[in-house]
């Protein structure tokens, strides 16, 4: 056994790397698919509950959209509120047997982190949306546009680019937080990380080794999440288009330079 550093963690490497990179694999797909799912939650939840509540609406429909704003703010309260492995734990070992609702680890996983992320985007894109002006929506609906419409076509578009480093940053802290569901059985990472320190007792070397792994992932995915942000802000520059010939502007639009002069 070697005696320096670094030869220490390349024999922690060499006999137990490929199970951690399994490990590593399990967790990466566990955080997409729950970022993914949670986002689709989230925005379900953060849509329904900005539905504005009018004075010409039938009562019944007030009464309705009451009761489901509620419910939504209790899931949202409660999943925001406890820790995820409390979650895991309570809804595994007790809430899926209790209702005699069968699922594999694998589904419980999935079915765990995405309902916990759909907490947080809920909030998020409701926030997204609010950050609209309000004269977005006024002006949709004097074109006659429905407030589903105005939802589909104005606002979510706007809000979706507000939001994105949020849902980056779910991202990032999934692949992190699903070391948690390792409580159900799940062989993440960490899971993989304990039994090979247990194993070959060096938890230094073998928690080096994870620590650099899961930077690998989170700072990877930070930066595909930065260049689709790029992506979606368009080019720097673009030409001011007009119908009208008399008030045409020539030249070339710098938007860059005008973001600059605003900060």
């Amino acid at each position: 056994m070697p005696t320096d550093f670094l030869g220490r963690v390349m024999v922690v490497f060499q006999r137990y790397g490929m199970s951690m990179l399994q490990g590593a694999g399990v967790s990466l797909k566990i955080a997409l698919v729950g970022t993914v799912v949670g986002c689709i939650i989230g925005f379900a939840v953060g849509i329904v509950q900005t539905i504005p509540s009018e004075q010409k609406d039938h009562p019944l429909k007030k009464g309705i959209l009451w009761i489901v704003k509620l419910f939504l703010n209790a899931y949202v309260e409660f999943f925001r509120g406890t820790p995820m492995m409390a979650q895991a734990m309570f809804i595994y070992y007790g809430l899926l047997p209790l209702m005699k609702i069968n699922l594999t680890m694998w589904q419980a996983a999935y079915f765990i982190l995405s309902i916990n992320t759909g907490a947080y985007m809920a909030e998020t894109v409701r926030g997204g949306i609010l950050s609209i002006d309000p004269g977005q929506t006024e002006g949709a609906k004097a074109i006659g546009m429905t407030h589903v419409q105005t939802m589909l076509h104005v606002i979510l578009p706007q809000a979706l680019r507000n939001i994105m480093p949020q849902i980056g940053n779910n991202l990032i802290i999934n692949i992190k937080d699903s070391c948690v569901l390792s409580v159900i059985g799940v062989a993440e990472l960490l899971y993989k990380t304990k039994a090979a320190a247990g194993a070959l007792y060096m938890n230094f070397e073998t928690y080096t080794i994870t620590m650099i792994v899961y930077f690998i992932m989170t700072f990877t995915c930070s930066r595909i999440l930065r260049w689709i942000e790029n992506r979606m802000d368009g080019s720097d520059n673009y030409d001011l288009a007009t119908t009208d010939t008399l008030a045409y502007t020539s030249g070339m639009y710098r938007y860059q330079e005008k973001k600059k002069e605003d900060e």
